[in-house]
């Protein structure tokens, strides 16, 4: 797999009208496949072997926040990074998650070609499912060089995507405090 997609890579390079045999880009196809291969790894990966059953008993029934969670992901649409930070949020219903759990599941979703919008609901409902929580907030914050490089060539230009479930979403106050706590 990751020899024809460096053939493809070495086409595209051609089709730029560079010479992909001149020294500095003779190896370029072989790299840019295997960063390609690692920058969507997400595929090959699934939340149970991800969490491994790392989920705990616990007491605990207030909110648990994880805040700045950095995140790399492309974009489908132009095949460009978007990279930002994620706070995930939930309300524990018996059971948390170990806390490295959650940058992984961040990263499993987010190493897919996808859209922001997408990326967020897919880390919540991993966590609602994971935690059975009563609820789970997560708000993601990136920059797209979709955006910035190319088309409106915006800089400072940063999207903010959220999803509420279950009590974020029914009560405000709860989604209230999550706000709060992300940005206080």
């Amino acid at each position: 797999m990751t020899e024809e997609l460096a053939t493809h890579y070495r086409d595209i390079i051609a089709g730029l009208g560079e010479d992909p045999d001149r020294e500095g880009l003779r190896d370029t196809p072989m790299r840019a496949a295997k960063a390609m291969q690692f920058l969507n790894q997400g595929y090959g990966q699934t939340l149970e072997s991800l969490v491994n059953g790392a989920v705990f008993e616990s007491q605990t029934d207030e909110m648990v926040l994880i805040k700045d969670i950095e995140l790399y992901s492309m974009c489908e649409h132009h095949l460009l990074p978007f990279i930002g930070k994620c706070h995930i949020a939930y309300l524990p219903k018996g059971k948390v998650l170990g806390l490295s759990k959650f940058a992984r599941i961040v990263d499993m979703y987010a190493r897919r070609m996808q859209i922001q919008e997408n990326l967020t609901r897919q880390i919540a409902e991993a966590v609602q499912e994971v935690t059975e929580a009563r609820g789970v907030g997560v708000i993601v914050e990136a920059q797209h060089m979709c955006m910035m490089m190319r088309g409106v060539e915006k800089q400072n230009s940063c999207m903010k995507t959220s999803v509420m479930l279950g009590a974020f979403r029914n009560n405000l106050n709860t989604r209230q405090e999550f706000l709060t706590l992300v940005h206080g």
